[in-house]
């Protein structure tokens, strides 16, 4: 049984009616923030504005400069300053099948949306969960000793991941002793394979399946009923008139796979032909956009994830 605190939402700013629904109340919770932003600023991030390398010492998604509207800012009452749930995201080297380790925008495939997908997904998390959340988030590598010490690890862009024999042992133990993983945002069969190859690493004796949407992670704090596709933010914009939400021809169909340790705990999800974090990092840059994936697809699905990981 979830914990009764856990299912209750925080306080919002403009709190609607007790007879509000749950989908309303993130609605209006991801309003306050606004949508405006000038088209140069839209324009630039459409076509890549390209992207320093990320220094190795950098370790939080706070230490860098937001790509799109701005990162909310938020502080936690001193008490809860070690007691908090931290969006970790797991720095890596590209190779494998994905995009040559250049990424869509520059640098490594790893740091795609940085940093606003991982502190805009923080927030909203804080603002609908009574959980405290890290308002800084946290770049690591799997072989950081401190790794056990965040039970969510986030990958982006796993077409492109390319795993040592010293991360693959680190990822296996990580997941077999609680840890959860979510890999997100790669398209087609191509980057499948290549990511699943690279998971085989870890867990040789173990293979992704299709998780059925009566799995409670559809179901613990959004009702969610079908695997929507996010699309990146032009695609998605030119959807309202094309009908066009997936980026290739063979990533039509949306796919949520997972892997499962011997209990029967679900400890890997897979959002394969979906770009949540795009969702989460672009929500202030079009209204068309925000309404139909950030809002409908990519918020929920994020927050039932996150809220999974920590209750399971």
């Amino acid at each position: 049984m979830i914990p009764s605190f856990l299912r209750r939402f925080a306080p919002l700013p403009d709190r609607p009616t007790p007879t509000t629904s749950r989908r309303r109340r993130l609605a209006t919770a991801l309003l306050v923030v606004g949508l405006g932003a000038s088209s140069v600023v839209v324009a630039q991030r459409w076509f890549g504005e390209g992207r320093n390398f990320i220094p190795e010492d950098t370790k939080t998604a706070r230490a860098l400069e937001s790509n799109s509207t701005g990162t909310p800012m938020w502080e936690n009452p001193s008490g809860f300053k070690h007691d908090v749930f931290t969006f970790t995201r797991i720095r890596y080297e590209s190779g494998g099948g994905g995009f040559g380790g250049f990424g869509r925008r520059g640098g490594g495939t790893w740091q795609t949306d940085l940093p606003d997908s991982d502190l805009n997904l923080s927030y909203r998390l804080q603002q609908m969960t009574s959980m405290k959340v890290d308002p800084d988030g946290r770049i690591i590598r799997l072989t950081d000793p401190e790794l056990a010490d965040y039970p969510f690890i986030y990958i982006v862009e796993p077409g492109g991941l390319s795993l040592s024999d010293a991360e693959a042992a680190a990822l296996r133990a990580y997941l077999l002793n609680g840890g959860f993983l979510m890999l997100d945002d790669f398209w087609g069969e191509r980057e499948w394979e290549s990511m699943a190859a690279e998971l085989r690493k870890a867990f040789p004796e173990r293979s992704f399946s299709e998780i059925p949407l009566d799995h409670p992670i559809y179901h613990c704090v959004f009702e969610i009923k079908e695997k929507g596709q996010v699309p990146n933010i032009r695609t998605g914009i030119n959807s309202e008139h094309t009908g066009v939400t997936w980026e290739r021809s063979d990533a039509q169909q949306v796919h949520h796979r997972g892997l499962f340790d011997d209990k029967g705990r679900l400890m890997v999800i897979a959002t394969h032909n979906s770009d949540h974090g795009d969702g989460w990092e672009r929500e202030g840059e079009s209204d068309y956009y925000f309404h139909n994936f950030s809002e409908k697809i990519a918020y929920p699905l994020g927050i039932n994830i996150i809220f999974y990981a920590m209750t399971h």
